[in-house]
């Protein structure tokens, strides 16, 4: 039998990631969207919607649905072709493990009902009492996505993850990963693609998602990650392991770290929980702790007129959800926003329902 060429390995190879990666999304995408799915109809039924939609209406949900489905595809097209270009590694997690997925699920649906009555009433002020009134910020202090305990217990940031992921239909992750692209970039212009003596700060890691993917494929890299929320670091501190991490609870507008002293910041779907005034303020103070040219990658929602066809679901997202700054993040026009804290925008990229917003300290 003769030998397989190189050209023949690199086929076979890139043929098994594509297998891997389509069935390990397909799975993914299906288990999410069936939860979310299942979510619609409890709510039809325990909460329903007060008249039946008009024609315009449902001509307008069926463009809506057509551009989820256009913008779903071509998420998951491009984050195949850059684990096959080699940009970032194919995710070891894409099927959720089964007892894991099992267990997240039904802390979800046992939870649901306790959402669902805070939305039905607007109360989303629980987190505040005699311990947190003056330990946090009074923006943070707040029942975001009227998810049980807002940012500070532990069964919120056990929940977390899987909230996100039934509300993105599974592509959550898959939105976080786009930021790895010019990280790489970055990185290899500075000609070390693994990470050598670089230095990243994760601003509002959370349970470490961003942080943990930046760990894979940038193994040489120093990783620091930043939440205001213990029980969320703790989470992110169990998900990064045995990596070496230097951890900060703090909030982002008051960032614990020395002048010029990372290389790269990055925050994925944190701007658009901030008030306008503190946006600014976290921008100023990534440009105090970038070193000269330094990069900002940041992966938030969508803004409006990104994908006009979606316009309608930004706009009541932050009433159906309670998101008291998305109106504001969505309106803002984040070019003259980073270019008044001193970042130049290089590239902006739509990913589904995020945008990619890369910066530089020039």
């Amino acid at each position: 039998m003769r030998p397989r060429s190189t050209a023949q390995t690199a086929i076979q190879a890139t043929a098994q990631t594509t297998l891997a990666y389509g069935a390990g999304q397909i799975a993914r995408v299906g288990w999410y969207l069936g939860h979310y799915a299942a979510t619609r109809r409890w709510f039809a039924r325990h909460q329903p919607a007060p008249s039946r939609r008009s024609l315009r209406g449902r001509l307008m949900g069926a463009r809506i649905q057509a551009a989820l489905a256009k913008g779903a595809l071509a998420l998951m097209a491009r984050d195949l072709a850059n684990v096959r270009a080699g940009r970032y590694p194919l995710p070891r997690d894409l099927i959720p493990p089964p007892f894991a997925a099992t267990r997240d699920a039904v802390r979800y649906w046992r939870d649901l009902p306790r959402v669902a009555g805070r939305r039905a009433s607007k109360t989303a002020q629980e987190p505040i009492d005699e311990t947190t009134r003056d330990a946090y910020p009074h923006y943070y202090l707040q029942n975001f996505h009227y998810q049980s305990g807002g940012w500070l217990t532990e069964e919120s940031a056990a929940l977390y993850d899987t909230q996100v992921e039934i509300l993105f239909g599974g592509l959550a992750d898959a939105m976080r990963r786009q930021a790895l692209v010019p990280l790489a970039t970055s990185l290899a212009n500075h000609g070390t693609p693994d990470g050598v003596g670089m230095r990243l700060l994760d601003l509002g890691t959370g349970t470490g998602n961003l942080l943990a993917m930046a760990a894979e494929a940038f193994p040489a890299l120093t990783l620091d990650g930043l939440d205001l929320s213990p029980a969320y670091l703790d989470r992110a501190r169990r998900r990064l392991g045995a990596r070496d991490v230097t951890w900060h609870q703090a909030p982002a507008e008051a960032m614990p770290l020395p002048d010029a002293s990372v290389d790269l910041i990055t925050a994925s779907f944190l701007f658009h929980e901030l008030p306008a005034n503190i946006r600014a303020q976290v921008l100023r103070e990534a440009i105090r702790v970038l070193k000269p040219g330094g990069r900002v990658v940041i992966v938030d929602s969508l803004q409006l007129g990104d994908t006009p066809a979606l316009d309608p679901v930004l706009k009541s997202f932050p009433v159906q959800f309670h998101e008291p700054y998305f109106q504001s993040w969505i309106e803002t026009d984040a070019a003259a926003l980073f270019a008044k804290a001193g970042l130049t925008v290089q590239q902006t990229t739509v990913a589904y329902l995020s945008k990619v917003f890369v910066s530089d300290c020039v």
